[in-house]
């Protein structure tokens, strides 16, 4: 079995985003590793429209190019670090609108999320973790959460991600259940492929 790939979705497109922060200092601790593969997905790069389409594409193949374009790429990948900023106690629109333009290509993948905000994005973090399971994912118990206080110091330049110990400590929790949900998944999902093969032959 190859290598999991693990996608980290930057989870703002806004021009003042603070995801790029903690995007990069995340995906370093990552790509660390040996046993996995890591990509940065930026959701720039896929200009989805508010959805639009006749139904979920669990039920009707969708129409727009850019749509069919992110579902390529998630399907492509086998577990997903979501940076989470909170409006309003809640998730990013862009981020919930980019959940829903794809249906089968999450499911049965792990979902971890690295939260900032007033409260280290809790509640954006548990509005999404309804979302994932809702697209038969299995978000994660480990999580990082940076609080206003750390979030103001490194917006500021008073401090860095990598200086604050508890958050390193918390990063490296989150990977590592994420990869041990990744590798088992994949190993899952190449089973029943190979038996519906089967079946079929």
């Amino acid at each position: 079995m190859s290598k999991p790939k693990i996608g980290i979705i930057i989870g703002s497109t806004r021009a003042a985003r603070f995801a790029d922060v903690p995007t990069e200092w995340f995906a370093k601790i990552a790509k660390a590793r040996t046993d996995i593969d890591v990509e940065v997905i930026d959701l720039r790069d896929f200009p989805l429209p508010f959805f639009e389409e006749v139904a979920s594409s669990a039920w009707v193949p969708s129409q727009n190019e850019v749509a069919l374009r992110w579902q390529k790429k998630i399907a492509s990948l086998d577990g997903f670090i979501f940076t989470a900023a909170e409006y309003n106690h809640g998730p990013t629109a862009v981020l919930k609108n980019a959940l829903d333009y794809a249906a089968t290509e999450w499911n049965k993948k792990p979902a971890g999320f690295v939260g900032y905000g007033g409260v280290g994005g809790a509640r954006a973090v548990e509005q999404l973790r309804l979302h994932a399971v809702e697209l038969q994912m299995a978000p994660t118990k480990a999580a990082v959460h940076i609080v206003w206080a750390d979030f103001l110091a490194v917006k500021q330049g008073e401090k860095k991600l990598e200086d604050l110990e508890h958050l390193n400590q918390a990063a490296h929790g989150l990977i590592e259940e994420t990869v041990w949900w990744a590798k088992v998944l994949k190993a899952a999902r190449l089973a029943d492929a190979e038996a519906a093969e089967a079946e079929a032959a």
